[in-house]
């Protein structure tokens, strides 16, 4: 089976990533989500996981929040490492939401318009804050407040996968988690059938 395995640093990654997948993946590449309880739990199972994934055919994508660290960078080499423990360096790609995943959202106003069925934030897209989405220090907090509370976590990352257009290029992180996940498909689509 020609298998894209993503491993989440929490829930609402992977409720986001069940809705937005379909929209785009071809139906001949399988998504498997696997969440983590947080960043550390995640960093301490990830080599195990990979190391014992039987399928020959899979790919993984590592996805976890920048959060407050200064150097994403840092945290892409220290995952990096993690993956060519487990031996699967050359099937990973590993990205980092600069700061949060809401930041994602962040990117996309109409989208959280639609999803929350909310309206008027359309009209913050182009507010200064807004336009370096990947910058913006605390986007749950920014989020939540921006909603008035109507966005939470998991239901509202649900939600939103429904809507986020995958051709949004303000959040540089969600542009080149696309790019990765696109980029992995095809490598999985050039694989001999197995029967």
């Amino acid at each position: 089976m020609k298998e894209l395995v993503f491993l989440l640093e929490e829930e609402s990654a992977k409720a986001m990533l069940q809705e937005l997948l379909p929209r785009f993946l071809d139906p001949g590449v399988h998504p498997r989500l696997i969440a983590f309880e947080g960043k550390q739990d995640l960093e301490k199972q990830i080599v195990k996981r990979m190391r014992g994934y039987a399928n020959p055919n899979a790919r993984f994508i590592v996805l976890r929040d920048q959060d407050s660290a200064p150097d994403c960078r840092k945290i892409k080499a220290k995952l990096k490492r993690l993956c060519a423990n487990a031996g699967r360096a050359a099937v990973t790609l590993v990205r980092i939401a600069c700061r949060e995943l809401e930041a994602f959202y962040l990117a996309d106003l109409q989208a959280v318009e639609s999803a929350l069925g909310l309206s008027g934030l359309l009209r913050h897209q182009n507010a200064a804050r807004f336009r370096d989405v990947d910058r913006v220090e605390n986007p749950s907090h920014e989020l939540t407040r921006l909603t008035k509370g109507a966005y939470q976590k998991v239901s509202g990352s649900r939600r939103l996968g429904q809507h986020l257009s995958i051709d949004n290029e303000r959040s540089a992180s969600f542009r080149n988690l696309i790019a990765g996940v696109r980029r992995m498909e095809q490598e999985l689509l050039l694989l001999p059938n197995s029967h």
